[in-house]
């Protein structure tokens, strides 16, 4: 076999390193698994975002980590070893920004992690106007869009262009009927909706774009500040499944909602 000795030397030590972590978090994968990525993650300063650069980073791949706020972002990106990008999803010029920058680093986008969302606040259902929703949506729905649709000439050129959306299960219909799960207890109109909306986008954009893996990913119930650290699980635990998805291969999943167990209900 041609080539450098020392090069091959630092992949196969990388793909070690890859396999080992990928034992530790006790992941399952579908298919092959991807090589080395370049991944964008919206919302990547703390939570889930910053712990999934975090496990992205030590499995070898190159973050973009996507941030509204550049102090808060860049000082995530340098604890992390990520590359910040300014990246307000509210904001199509920002969004644009920010693609025009990605687009100028070596190596192009691989992967989008659409993550960043908002509770949106505790109004019961009969209380929730119009405004309410739609500020919930932009981030949620109009985000995911938004940042997609920017960034799709970019996954274009990619060899394996994947993307993840987070989601919840509060946003599964089979979920929240479910008298035994917590779920079916929470009563939160824009946010649960929001989530439905974006395991539909998920379908849709799948069923348009068969030469992506795209998915969507319920992290469950985990400790971040969107709900004040109360969820049992902690941010590796609710990053397991956006770690798997975000991935996976040619021959991996698409066009399905998964959370760290496997297939969920719509």
């Amino acid at each position: 076999m041609s080539g450098n000795p020392a090069g091959r030397e630092r992949r196969s030590c990388r793909g070690a390193r890859q396999a080992a972590a990928r034992r530790r978090a006790g992941d399952s994968f579908a298919g092959t698994l991807a090589p080395m990525t370049n991944t964008l993650i919206t919302g990547g300063n703390k939570g889930l975002g910053f712990e999934t650069a975090r496990r992205l980073i030590n499995l070898g791949h190159t973050v973009y980590l996507g941030a509204r706020d550049r102090e808060r972002g860049e000082a995530a990106a340098q604890r992390l070893g990520a590359r910040f990008v300014q990246l307000d999803v509210t904001d199509d010029a920002s969004v644009a920004a920010a693609a025009a920058w990605v687009q100028r680093q070596p190596g192009g986008l691989d992967v989008l992690i659409n993550n960043a969302g908002i509770l949106g606040g505790h109004v019961a259902p009969p209380d929730v106007t119009a405004e309410v929703m739609r500020a919930v949506y932009e981030t949620n729905v109009f985000g995911i869009v938004r940042v997609t649709h920017a960034m799709l000439p970019l996954l274009r050129a990619s060899s394996n262009p994947v993307i993840v959306n987070v989601s919840s299960g509060l946003g599964s219909f089979g979920v929240v009927n479910d008298p035994g799960r917590l779920e079916s207890e929470v009563h939160a109109l824009a946010y649960c909706s929001s989530k439905s909306a974006v395991t539909m986008l998920t379908v849709q954009y799948a069923k348009v774009l068969p030469d992506m893996r795209i998915n969507a990913v319920d992290p469950g119930y985990t400790a971040t500040d969107l709900n004040q650290h109360s969820g049992p699980q902690t941010v590796e635990q609710g990053t397991d499944a956006i770690v798997r998805l975000a991935t996976v291969g040619k021959d991996g999943p698409t066009g399905t909602y998964q959370d760290a167990a496997g297939i969920l209900p719509w």
